[in-house]
């Protein structure tokens, strides 16, 4: 218990005024970079930041991740897309509560991947599609252009895969009486 009489929350427990802070942040930052970019460049247009190596480019991307079901028709694209996205929340909500007792940092790679998620939806709400602008690329061969809302996610997977595996005890075990 707390002095104010309140329970003492348990490190099982999600922060969720951690994993509001972080879907927020990580959203707000994607949408104010893309305002920035769709006030300044036109479709296409190219600024070298790091010649050879990186560009800042307008790009729109109808499909999902690098260019993922761009080709179908709107209609069909955009319940495939709404179902993809559904089923992506899904996931993150049940990690969270099963990486819970694992602490902040699953925590904040889970509200990454939801903020970025979230920034990406809002474009398909306003524009229809996904406002893309970082380009790297070596020589002649460009990786698909993307978006702070990308990154988000693609660094929460990381922290995600590369977290180590929580240690198991042996009341841990499906086998274990109970």
């Amino acid at each position: 218990m707390t002095s104010s009489g309140q329970p003492t929350p348990t490190r099982s427990e999600i922060n969720w005024l951690l994993v509001a802070l972080v879907t927020l942040s990580t959203t707000f930052a994607d949408q104010v970079s893309k305002f920035w970019v769709l006030k300044h460049f036109q479709e296409g247009e190219v600024l070298p930041v790091i010649p050879g190596l990186f560009n800042m480019t307008l790009a729109f991307n109808p499909g999902a991740a690098f260019g993922l079901w761009s080709n179908l028709a709107d209609g069909p694209r955009q319940v495939v897309l709404a179902l993809t996205i559904l089923l992506a929340l899904t996931v993150v909500f049940v990690f969270l509560r099963q990486t819970a007792q694992r602490g902040w940092l699953p925590q904040s790679a889970l509200a990454a991947i939801m903020g970025g998620a979230v920034g990406n939806v809002i474009d398909r709400l306003t524009y229809g599609r996904v406002v893309d602008f970082l380009d790297f690329y070596w020589s002649s061969y460009h990786w698909p252009a993307f978006n702070i809302a990308d990154s988000a996610i693609c660094v929460g997977v990381a922290v995600l895969i590369l977290l180590p595996a929580p240690k198991r005890t042996i009341t841990d075990s499906p086998n274990a009486a109970g």
